[in-house]
C-alpha cells in the first residue's frame, strides 16, 4: 500500500522543476522570432501612360529635282565658256558656243542643193507639160510623156533631199550653241576655250536645286508599325519632316514625305520613300548626305523606366508586385526606347506595379515592403525625351 504522504512531496518537486524549464523554453522561442529575417522596404512604381513622341531617324540621300548632264551634240573648237561653275543660270541662258564655221558653211551648201532641186524640177515640170501637148499632137509617143513625169518625180525627191540635209545643217548649226535646258547651278567645267569637243563630250551638270529629295529606306517591319498605320491617320507624321545635315544641325525648312515605291527591295527587304524640301538658300546640293527625322505621336503610351527591367537572354523582365507584397518576374516586350523610358507593347497593364529600384537584389517570391514613388517622381528623375 503507497502512502499518500509521500507521493505529494512527489508531485510538488516535478512541478517545481517544470515551471522553470518552461520559462526557459518561451525565452528561446522569443530569442527565435527575433533572428527572423524581416521583408525589406523597395520603391515600387506604377506603369502609366503618356502620350509621348518617339523619334525616327532614316539615313537620307538627297538629290536634285532635276540633274541633267550637259553634253556637247556637235564637234568642234570650244569657241566660249559664258558661265562660272557653282553659279546660277536662267532657262534659255547661253553657257557654250562651238565654233560654227563650219556648220554655217554647210547649211550654205544645203541651201543651195536645195534650191537647185527646186530649180530642176521647175524644169521638169515645163518639160512635162510640152512632152503632152506633142502627144496629144501625135508627134512623140506617150513613152516620151512617162519619162517626163519620171524626170519630174525624181526633181520632187531631190527636193525633199535637198530640204532635210538643210534641216539637219540647221539643226547642227544651233547645236553648236549650248543652252541651259531650265534654270539651276552648274557643276564643275573641265575644260577650256580652245579644246577639241567630241559629239557626246560631259561639259558639265546642271542641278535645279530650288527644291530637293531626300530618298531614304525603311524596313519591311517599320513600314507596317509606322507608315502604314500613320497614311491615313496622322497626315503630320507625313508632312512634318525634319532633316539633320551631315554636322548634326537641323535643317531649318520642314519637308513632306510625297511618295515611295512600289515594291520592296528584294536584296535588303526595304522600301524607298521620298520627302521633298524647298531649298531657297541653295544650301542643300545634290549628292550630299543627313537623316530624316520623323516624329511617332503616340496616344496614352505604357512606360516604364529602363532601370526598372532586365535582360535575360534577349528577353526583358521586371518584377511585377502582387497583392500578398511578393515579387514577380514579368516578362514584357518594349517596343521603342523613350527618353530613359521603354515604351511597352505588351506584357504589362497601365496601374501593374513594379519594383523600381533594386532589382538586382531581389529574387522571384520575395516578399517586400513597397514604398510607393510617384509618376511626378518618375517624370522628374528619368528623361522623358533623348
Amino acid at each position: 500500500m503507497i502512502s499518500v504522504r509521500s507521493v505529494a512531496p512527489s508531485l510538488r518537486n516535478i512541478v517545481a522543476l517544470a515551471l522553470p524549464l518552461a520559462a526557459m523554453v518561451g525565452c528561446q522561442g522569443n530569442r527565435n522570432a527575433d533572428q527572423l529575417p524581416q521583408p525589406e522596404e523597395y520603391p515600387v512604381a506604377k506603369v502609366f501612360g503618356q502620350d509621348v513622341n518617339i523619334p525616327l531617324q532614316y539615313v537620307a540621300n538627297i538629290q536634285a529635282r532635276q540633274n541633267v548632264e550637259i553634253r556637247a551634240r556637235v564637234e568642234g573648237y570650244l569657241e566660249e565658256i559664258l558661265v562660272d561653275e557653282g553659279k546660277e543660270v536662267r532657262k534659255g541662258q547661253l553657257l557654250f558656243q562651238i565654233n560654227d564655221a563650219e556648220y554655217k558653211a554647210e547649211l550654205s551648201r544645203a541651201l543651195a542643193n536645195l534650191i537647185a532641186a527646186e530649180a530642176e524640177a521647175k524644169s521638169a515640170t515645163v518639160e512635162l507639160e510640152r512632152v503632152k501637148l506633142l502627144v496629144n499632137r501625135n508627134v512623140v509617143t506617150k513613152t516620151e510623156l512617162h519619162l517626163a513625169d519620171a524626170k519630174l518625180e525624181i526633181a520632187r525627191s531631190r527636193i525633199e533631199q535637198a530640204r532635210a540635209e538643210e534641216t539637219a545643217a540647221a539643226i547642227k548649226l544651233a547645236n553648236t550653241s549650248i543652252r541651259s535646258p531650265f534654270n539651276g547651278v552648274i557643276d564643275r567645267i573641265p575644260f577650256k576655250v580652245g579644246s577639241l569637243i567630241s559629239e557626246g563630250t560631259l561639259l558639265t551638270t546642271l542641278s535645279d536645286i530650288e527644291t530637293v529629295n531626300a530618298y531614304f529606306h525603311v524596313s519591311e517591319v517599320e513600314y507596317l508599325e509606322n507608315f502604314r498605320r500613320k497614311r491615313g491617320s496622322d497626315s503630320s507624321f507625313l508632312s512634318n519632316v525634319e532633316l539633320i545635315l551631315a554636322d548634326g544641325n537641323p535643317y531649318p525648312l520642314k519637308g513632306r514625305i510625297e511618295t515611295m515605291e512600289s515594291e520592296f527591295e528584294e536584296g535588303t527587304g526595304a522600301i524607298a520613300l521620298r520627302a521633298r524640301f524647298r531649298n531657297p538658300q541653295h544650301l542643300l546640293k545634290h549628292g550630299s548626305t543627313g537623316k530624316i527625322l520623323l516624329q511617332d505621336v503616340r496616344a496614352n503610351a505604357l512606360l516604364i523606366p529602363q532601370k526598372s527591367a532586365v535582360e535575360i537572354q534577349d528577353k526583358n523582365y521586371v518584377f511585377l508586385l502582387n497583392d500578398n507584397q511578393t515579387v514577380t518576374m514579368k516578362s514584357f516586350t518594349p517596343v521603342a526606347r523613350v527618353g530613359d523610358y521603354y515604351l511597352v507593347g505588351k506584357g504589362l497593364n497601365e496601374s501593374d506595379q513594379i519594383v523600381y529600384e533594386g532589382i538586382q537584389n531581389i529574387r522571384e517570391g520575395m516578399v517586400i515592403v513597397p514604398k510607393l514613388v510617384t509618376q511626378e517622381q518618375l517624370l522628374k528623375d528619368n528623361r522623358l525625351t533623348p
